[in-house]
């Protein structure tokens, strides 16, 4: 009986130290797993690689929220789907012409309901009729003191007014001459500048820098051609854009797409808002930009 149990303990043992040394390796294995995760990936000769730098920061880049900026630009003249525009359930950027039947009016309920207001300055196109711009717009044939005349009117006539865009102005953005002085009032005045970016040979970043003038830029246009189809398929490539940059600025209208633009956003916003945040263009602000009235950091 003795020999029995002798030998019962000495089994017993074994088991002991049989688990104590599989616990370990276990435990080994789980760690090796562990460090392999977070530093790196296993090669085919079982040794451990480290990962670049830059693919764990492209990994962060992925995980941190991107953000949509909504202009809706000619406001101002009781367009169709100004109403629906406002009641969007985001905040917007309302861009108002001046000197509009409803500049005032269109402002102000922009303001109440907690939307950005920007100018939306008539500017040359290179092609188009002048009659399409509406009062007050800005020409290549203007005086130096004409130009300034025009610009300081404008933010004058819009309520709440933090910011400035251009309507058309393909010809009027893309001229140093009249783009300084743009910019210099808009700065004067603590006004920010969006680029609609209606021409490639756009001058604004340019002269912005040099007057040190807060600036964004337009990514995508909505509604260039007044169709359902087309302005679903650009809610497509918005979000195409988000997926390798960090935010966009689309830009739609009221107008003959207006009622088209907000049904198709009302019902984009909620899918949208999955991976996206709705943001105003004074959250856009680039940082180095700290003017605390208009440019709450981002």
């Amino acid at each position: 009986m003795q020999y029995e149990d002798d030998n019962r303990k000495n089994e017993q043992g074994d088991q002991v130290i049989v688990k104590q040394l599989r616990d370990r390796k276990i435990l080994k294995v789980m760690l090796f797993m562990l460090a392999v995760l977070c530093t790196g990936s296993i090669t085919g000769n079982g040794t451990v690689s480290a990962q670049p730098a830059q693919q764990l920061a492209a990994a962060e880049e992925q995980q941190k929220q991107r953000t949509i900026a909504i202009v809706i630009d000619d406001f101002g003249n009781g367009m169709s789907g100004t109403a629906e525009m406002m009641k969007l359930p985001i905040h917007i950027t309302a861009a108002i012409m001046p000197f509009m039947p409803t500049t005032k009016q269109d402002a102000e309920e922009a303001h109440r309901l907690g939307h950005d207001v920007i100018v939306h300055m008539p500017m040359e196109p290179n092609k188009g009729r002048k009659s399409w711009l509406g009062p007050g717009a800005l020409t290549t044939d203007l005086s130096d003191a004409e130009i300034r005349k025009r610009v300081e009117a404008a933010i004058d006539d819009v309520p709440h007014a933090i910011g400035m865009n251009n309507h058309m102005g393909s010809k009027v953005t893309a001229d140093e001459r009249m783009m300084r002085i743009v910019l210099g009032v808009c700065k004067e005045r603590g006004l920010f500048f969006l680029d609609s970016r209606t021409t490639f040979k756009t001058v604004v970043p340019k002269i912005a820098a040099e007057l040190n003038v807060p600036i964004v830029s337009n990514n995508v246009f909505l509604d260039d051609v007044y169709t359902v189809e087309h302005i679903s398929k650009q809610i497509g490539v918005l979000r195409k854009h988000l997926e390798s940059h960090t935010s966009c600025i689309t830009i739609g209208h009221v107008g003959p797409p207006g009622k088209k633009t907000a049904s198709v956003l009302q019902q984009s916003i909620p899918v949208m808002q999955q991976s996206a945040q709705f943001v105003k263009l004074t959250e856009l602000m680039p940082e180095s930009m700290n003017d605390p009235l208009i440019l709450p950091n981002s």
